[in-house]
Protein backbone atom coordinates (compact mmCIF):
# COMPACT_ATOMS: atom_id res chain seq x y z
CA UNK A 1 0.00 0.00 0.00
CA UNK A 2 2.70 2.44 0.99
CA UNK A 3 5.10 3.22 -1.83
CA UNK A 4 8.80 2.76 -1.26
CA UNK A 5 11.04 5.79 -0.96
CA UNK A 6 13.00 6.14 -4.21
CA UNK A 7 16.65 6.79 -3.37
CA UNK A 8 19.44 8.02 -5.64
CA UNK A 9 23.08 7.63 -4.51
CA UNK A 10 25.62 10.05 -5.99
CA UNK A 11 29.25 9.40 -5.04
CA UNK A 12 32.38 9.10 -7.16
CA UNK A 13 33.69 6.25 -5.01
CA UNK A 14 32.55 2.82 -6.19
CA UNK A 15 33.36 1.48 -2.73
CA UNK A 16 31.10 4.02 -1.05
CA UNK A 17 28.29 3.37 -3.50
CA UNK A 18 28.57 -0.33 -2.67
CA UNK A 19 28.61 0.41 1.07
CA UNK A 20 25.49 2.58 0.87
CA UNK A 21 23.69 0.04 -1.29
CA UNK A 22 24.44 -2.60 1.35
CA UNK A 23 23.17 -0.30 4.11
CA UNK A 24 19.77 0.14 2.48
CA UNK A 25 19.43 -3.33 0.94
CA UNK A 26 17.62 -4.76 3.98
CA UNK A 27 14.97 -2.03 4.16
CA UNK A 28 11.60 -2.88 2.64
CA UNK A 29 10.73 0.83 2.66
CA UNK A 30 13.54 2.08 0.41
CA UNK A 31 14.22 1.36 -3.26
CA UNK A 32 17.55 2.41 -4.75
CA UNK A 33 16.63 3.66 -8.22
CA UNK A 34 20.19 4.46 -9.27
CA UNK A 35 23.82 4.99 -8.43
CA UNK A 36 25.81 7.77 -10.08
CA UNK A 37 29.58 8.40 -10.07
CA UNK A 38 29.12 12.07 -10.98
CA UNK A 39 26.42 14.75 -11.34
CA UNK A 40 26.04 14.24 -15.10
CA UNK A 41 25.02 10.61 -14.70
CA UNK A 42 22.87 11.63 -11.72
CA UNK A 43 21.03 14.18 -13.85
CA UNK A 44 20.04 11.55 -16.41
CA UNK A 45 18.75 9.24 -13.69
CA UNK A 46 16.77 12.08 -12.10
CA UNK A 47 15.14 13.02 -15.41
CA UNK A 48 14.15 9.41 -16.11
CA UNK A 49 12.99 8.39 -12.64
CA UNK A 50 12.62 11.29 -10.22
CA UNK A 51 13.96 10.26 -6.79
CA UNK A 52 12.28 11.10 -3.51
CA UNK A 53 15.65 11.47 -1.78
CA UNK A 54 19.20 11.94 -3.05
CA UNK A 55 22.35 11.14 -1.07
CA UNK A 56 25.04 13.45 -2.46
CA UNK A 57 28.81 13.48 -2.04
CA UNK A 58 30.60 16.84 -2.10
CA UNK A 59 33.94 16.21 -3.78
CA UNK A 60 33.40 14.66 -7.22
CA UNK A 61 34.93 14.92 -10.69
CA UNK A 62 33.42 16.95 -13.54
CA UNK A 63 31.18 18.94 -11.17
CA UNK A 64 31.36 19.34 -7.39
CA UNK A 65 28.40 18.53 -5.18
CA UNK A 66 27.66 22.14 -4.21
CA UNK A 67 27.38 23.30 -7.81
CA UNK A 68 25.17 20.34 -8.65
CA UNK A 69 22.97 20.89 -5.60
CA UNK A 70 22.46 24.54 -6.52
CA UNK A 71 21.32 23.55 -10.01
CA UNK A 72 19.08 20.77 -8.65
CA UNK A 73 17.35 23.08 -6.18
CA UNK A 74 16.72 25.62 -8.93
CA UNK A 75 15.46 23.33 -11.68
CA UNK A 76 14.41 20.07 -10.01
CA UNK A 77 14.05 20.55 -6.23
CA UNK A 78 14.91 17.24 -4.54
CA UNK A 79 15.22 16.26 -0.90
CA UNK A 80 18.97 15.94 -0.50
CA UNK A 81 21.17 14.46 2.22
CA UNK A 82 24.83 15.45 2.10
CA UNK A 83 27.28 12.57 2.54
CA UNK A 84 30.51 14.08 3.82
CA UNK A 85 33.65 13.17 5.73
CA UNK A 86 34.21 14.72 9.15
CA UNK A 87 36.93 17.31 8.68
CA UNK A 88 36.96 21.12 9.02
CA UNK A 89 37.10 21.67 5.26
CA UNK A 90 34.32 19.17 4.64
CA UNK A 91 32.16 20.59 7.39
CA UNK A 92 32.34 24.15 6.04
CA UNK A 93 31.28 22.90 2.61
CA UNK A 94 28.51 20.76 4.06
CA UNK A 95 27.13 23.74 5.98
CA UNK A 96 27.08 25.70 2.74
CA UNK A 97 25.06 22.86 1.23
CA UNK A 98 22.50 23.22 4.03
CA UNK A 99 22.18 26.91 3.12
CA UNK A 100 21.51 25.88 -0.48
CA UNK A 101 18.64 23.65 0.60
CA UNK A 102 20.06 20.28 1.64
CA UNK A 103 18.02 18.73 4.45
CA UNK A 104 20.73 17.15 6.58
CA UNK A 105 24.32 15.92 6.71
CA UNK A 106 25.27 12.26 6.94
CA UNK A 107 28.67 11.39 8.35
CA UNK A 108 30.75 9.38 5.88
CA UNK A 109 32.25 6.39 7.74
CA UNK A 110 35.99 5.94 7.90
CA UNK A 111 37.33 3.22 5.61
CA UNK A 112 38.41 1.20 8.66
CA UNK A 113 34.90 1.10 10.13
CA UNK A 114 33.23 -1.10 7.53
CA UNK A 115 32.69 -3.82 10.11
CA UNK A 116 30.23 -1.46 11.82
CA UNK A 117 27.98 -1.08 8.78
CA UNK A 118 25.16 -3.16 10.22
CA UNK A 119 25.15 -0.94 13.31
CA UNK A 120 25.06 2.24 11.19
CA UNK A 121 22.36 1.01 8.81
CA UNK A 122 19.27 1.62 11.03
CA UNK A 123 20.23 5.27 11.62
CA UNK A 124 20.93 5.81 7.92
CA UNK A 125 17.59 4.25 6.97
CA UNK A 126 15.80 6.47 9.48
CA UNK A 127 17.52 9.55 8.03
CA UNK A 128 16.36 8.71 4.51
CA UNK A 129 12.79 7.92 5.58
CA UNK A 130 12.64 11.16 7.55
CA UNK A 131 14.07 13.14 4.63
CA UNK A 132 11.37 11.72 2.35
CA UNK A 133 8.75 13.44 4.53
CA UNK A 134 10.66 16.70 4.89
CA UNK A 135 9.69 20.02 3.36
CA UNK A 136 12.00 21.25 0.63
CA UNK A 137 13.38 24.67 1.51
CA UNK A 138 14.42 26.69 -1.51
CA UNK A 139 17.79 28.33 -1.87
CA UNK A 140 16.10 31.73 -2.13
CA UNK A 141 14.54 31.38 1.33
CA UNK A 142 17.92 30.58 2.86
CA UNK A 143 19.57 33.47 1.03
CA UNK A 144 16.93 35.85 2.38
CA UNK A 145 17.37 34.60 5.94
CA UNK A 146 21.16 34.76 5.83
CA UNK A 147 21.23 38.27 4.42
CA UNK A 148 18.68 39.39 7.02
CA UNK A 149 20.90 38.18 9.85
CA UNK A 150 23.60 40.58 8.71
CA UNK A 151 21.19 43.53 8.77
CA UNK A 152 21.89 44.99 12.20
CA UNK A 153 19.52 47.89 11.60
CA UNK A 154 16.69 45.36 11.29
CA UNK A 155 17.81 43.65 14.50
CA UNK A 156 17.84 46.96 16.36
CA UNK A 157 14.12 47.41 15.72
CA UNK A 158 13.36 44.55 18.12
CA UNK A 159 12.05 45.75 21.49
CA UNK A 160 15.21 46.50 23.53
CA UNK A 161 15.75 45.14 27.01
CA UNK A 162 18.40 45.25 29.69
CA UNK A 163 20.25 41.92 29.93
CA UNK A 164 21.02 42.61 33.60
CA UNK A 165 17.31 42.57 34.48
CA UNK A 166 16.50 39.71 32.13
CA UNK A 167 18.31 36.80 33.70
CA UNK A 168 16.24 34.03 32.13
CA UNK A 169 18.22 31.41 30.27
CA UNK A 170 16.97 30.12 26.91
CA UNK A 171 17.43 26.41 26.15
CA UNK A 172 16.87 25.25 22.56
CA UNK A 173 16.58 21.80 20.97
CA UNK A 174 16.85 21.40 17.20
CA UNK A 175 17.81 18.82 14.62
CA UNK A 176 16.95 18.30 10.94
CA UNK A 177 16.49 21.73 9.39
CA UNK A 178 17.74 23.34 12.58
CA UNK A 179 20.95 24.83 11.25
CA UNK A 180 18.97 27.28 9.14
CA UNK A 181 16.10 27.64 11.62
CA UNK A 182 18.54 28.75 14.31
CA UNK A 183 19.84 31.47 12.01
CA UNK A 184 16.32 32.80 11.61
CA UNK A 185 15.64 32.69 15.35
CA UNK A 186 18.94 34.33 16.31
CA UNK A 187 18.40 37.06 13.70
CA UNK A 188 15.32 38.25 15.62
CA UNK A 189 17.25 38.86 18.85
CA UNK A 190 18.79 42.14 20.01
CA UNK A 191 22.56 42.52 20.48
CA UNK A 192 22.31 41.73 24.21
CA UNK A 193 20.21 38.56 24.44
CA UNK A 194 19.89 36.44 27.58
CA UNK A 195 22.20 33.43 27.87
CA UNK A 196 21.31 30.77 25.30
CA UNK A 197 22.31 27.10 25.22
CA UNK A 198 21.56 24.94 22.20
CA UNK A 199 21.60 21.26 21.41
CA UNK A 200 21.65 20.89 17.63
CA UNK A 201 22.15 17.33 16.39
CA UNK A 202 25.33 17.41 14.30
CA UNK A 203 28.47 15.28 13.94
CA UNK A 204 31.73 16.24 15.70
CA UNK A 205 33.70 19.06 14.03
CA UNK A 206 30.55 20.27 12.28
CA UNK A 207 29.29 21.90 15.49
CA UNK A 208 32.52 23.88 15.89
CA UNK A 209 32.47 25.06 12.28
CA UNK A 210 28.78 25.92 12.55
CA UNK A 211 29.29 27.95 15.74
CA UNK A 212 32.23 29.82 14.21
CA UNK A 213 30.11 30.63 11.16
CA UNK A 214 27.25 31.96 13.29
CA UNK A 215 29.70 34.01 15.36
CA UNK A 216 30.55 36.06 12.26
CA UNK A 217 26.89 36.82 11.54
CA UNK A 218 25.64 38.26 14.82
CA UNK A 219 26.63 41.04 17.25
CA UNK A 220 26.69 38.59 20.19
CA UNK A 221 29.05 35.68 20.89
CA UNK A 222 28.31 32.24 19.47
CA UNK A 223 30.68 29.39 20.28
CA UNK A 224 30.86 25.64 20.62
CA UNK A 225 30.44 24.85 24.29
CA UNK A 226 33.56 23.81 26.20
CA UNK A 227 33.58 22.12 29.57
CA UNK A 228 33.24 24.77 32.27
CA UNK A 229 32.11 27.59 29.95
CA UNK A 230 30.25 30.22 31.97
CA UNK A 231 26.63 31.10 31.28
CA UNK A 232 26.61 34.79 30.40
CA UNK A 233 24.23 37.32 28.80
CA UNK A 234 25.16 37.87 25.18
CA UNK A 235 26.65 34.37 24.85
CA UNK A 236 25.25 31.44 22.83
CA UNK A 237 26.73 28.00 23.53
CA UNK A 238 26.19 25.08 21.13
CA UNK A 239 26.69 21.52 22.36
CA UNK A 240 29.66 19.86 20.61
CA UNK A 241 29.08 16.79 18.50
CA UNK A 242 29.29 13.50 20.42
CA UNK A 243 29.04 15.25 23.82
CA UNK A 244 25.98 15.90 25.93
CA UNK A 245 25.94 19.41 27.39
CA UNK A 246 24.30 20.00 30.78
CA UNK A 247 23.92 22.96 33.11
CA UNK A 248 25.78 22.96 36.43
CA UNK A 249 26.15 25.40 39.31
CA UNK A 250 29.73 26.21 40.33
CA UNK A 251 29.33 28.26 43.50
CA UNK A 252 27.11 31.14 42.41
CA UNK A 253 28.14 30.83 38.78
CA UNK A 254 26.28 28.73 36.23
CA UNK A 255 28.37 26.86 33.68
CA UNK A 256 28.07 23.96 31.25
CA UNK A 257 29.52 20.50 31.73
CA UNK A 258 30.21 18.10 28.89
CA UNK A 259 29.90 14.35 29.20
CA UNK A 260 29.53 11.18 27.18
CA UNK A 261 26.63 9.60 29.00
CA UNK A 262 24.82 6.94 26.97
CA UNK A 263 23.35 7.94 23.62
CA UNK A 264 19.71 8.98 24.05
CA UNK A 265 17.06 8.77 21.30
CA UNK A 266 19.88 7.68 18.99
CA UNK A 267 21.78 10.95 19.40
CA UNK A 268 24.62 12.52 21.32
CA UNK A 269 24.31 15.37 22.16
CA UNK A 270 20.74 14.94 23.38
CA UNK A 271 18.60 17.93 24.32
CA UNK A 272 16.71 16.01 27.00
CA UNK A 273 19.83 15.85 29.18
CA UNK A 274 20.40 19.58 28.74
CA UNK A 275 16.82 20.65 29.36
CA UNK A 276 16.33 18.46 32.41
CA UNK A 277 19.40 20.04 34.01
CA UNK A 278 18.00 23.49 33.20
CA UNK A 279 14.66 22.54 34.78
CA UNK A 280 16.38 21.34 37.92
CA UNK A 281 18.62 24.39 38.40
CA UNK A 282 16.57 27.29 37.04
CA UNK A 283 12.88 26.35 37.15
CA UNK A 284 10.78 29.34 36.14
CA UNK A 285 13.90 31.39 35.35
CA UNK A 286 14.26 29.61 32.01
CA UNK A 287 12.56 29.44 28.62
CA UNK A 288 12.50 26.26 26.55
CA UNK A 289 12.19 26.01 22.77
CA UNK A 290 11.94 22.98 20.48
CA UNK A 291 12.58 23.66 16.81
CA UNK A 292 12.41 21.51 13.68
CA UNK A 293 13.87 18.02 13.83
CA UNK A 294 13.23 14.31 13.44
CA UNK A 295 12.53 12.06 16.41
CA UNK A 296 11.43 13.03 19.91
CA UNK A 297 14.53 14.45 21.59
CA UNK A 298 13.70 17.51 23.69
CA UNK A 299 10.08 16.58 24.38
CA UNK A 300 10.65 15.07 27.83
CA UNK A 301 13.18 17.75 28.73
CA UNK A 302 10.78 20.52 27.70
CA UNK A 303 8.06 18.92 29.81
CA UNK A 304 10.41 18.91 32.81
CA UNK A 305 11.06 22.62 32.24
CA UNK A 306 7.35 23.41 32.00
CA UNK A 307 6.60 21.44 35.16
CA UNK A 308 9.17 23.55 36.99
CA UNK A 309 7.57 26.82 35.82
CA UNK A 310 9.45 27.61 32.59
CA UNK A 311 7.59 29.08 29.61
CA UNK A 312 7.89 26.80 26.58
CA UNK A 313 7.68 27.23 22.81
CA UNK A 314 7.55 24.90 19.78
CA UNK A 315 7.93 25.65 16.10
CA UNK A 316 4.77 25.30 14.00
CA UNK A 317 4.38 22.40 11.59
CA UNK A 318 4.05 24.63 8.53
CA UNK A 319 7.48 26.23 9.13
CA UNK A 320 9.35 23.02 10.11
CA UNK A 321 11.47 21.01 7.71
CA UNK A 322 10.60 17.98 9.88
CA UNK A 323 7.85 18.31 12.50
CA UNK A 324 8.93 15.30 14.57
CA UNK A 325 10.49 16.93 17.64
CA UNK A 326 7.96 19.77 18.06
CA UNK A 327 5.09 17.33 17.48
CA UNK A 328 6.41 14.96 20.14
CA UNK A 329 6.67 17.84 22.62
CA UNK A 330 3.15 19.07 21.81
CA UNK A 331 1.68 15.58 22.19
CA UNK A 332 3.38 15.24 25.58
CA UNK A 333 1.74 18.46 26.80
CA UNK A 334 5.09 20.19 27.15
CA UNK A 335 4.35 23.25 25.00
CA UNK A 336 2.74 26.55 26.04
CA UNK A 337 3.07 28.32 22.68
CA UNK A 338 3.17 26.94 19.12
CA UNK A 339 4.40 29.63 16.74
CA UNK A 340 5.79 30.09 13.25
CA UNK A 341 9.58 30.20 13.29
CA UNK A 342 9.83 33.93 12.56
CA UNK A 343 7.40 34.73 15.40
CA UNK A 344 9.18 32.86 18.21
CA UNK A 345 11.90 35.45 18.77
CA UNK A 346 9.59 38.49 18.91
CA UNK A 347 7.21 36.62 21.25
CA UNK A 348 10.10 35.72 23.51
CA UNK A 349 11.36 39.32 23.60
CA UNK A 350 7.85 40.55 24.42
CA UNK A 351 7.66 38.02 27.25
CA UNK A 352 10.98 39.13 28.69
CA UNK A 353 10.04 42.80 28.41
CA UNK A 354 6.69 42.25 30.17
CA UNK A 355 8.41 40.33 32.95
CA UNK A 356 10.84 43.21 33.40
CA UNK A 357 8.03 45.76 33.71
CA UNK A 358 6.16 43.54 36.15
CA UNK A 359 9.28 43.27 38.29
Amino acid sequence: MNQKVKLLIVDDSAVMRKILTHMFSHSDQIEIIGQAPDPFVAREIMLENKPDVMILDIEMPKMDGLTFLEKVMEFMPTRTLIFSGVAPAHSQTALKALELGAIDVLEKPAMDSMSNLDALAPAMVEKVLSAAKARIISKHVHTLKTSHTNNHSATSRVTPFNSKTHSKLIAIASSTGGTEALKVFLSTLPPNPPPIIITQHMPPVFTKTYAETLNTKFPFEVKEGADGDKILPGRVLIAPGNYHMELEKNGIQLCVRLNQKPILHGVRPAADYMMKSVAQLLGKNAIGIVLTGMGKDGAQGLLSMKQQGAVTFAQSEKTCVVFGMPHAAIQLGAVDNVLDLADIGPALIALLSSNSKAA
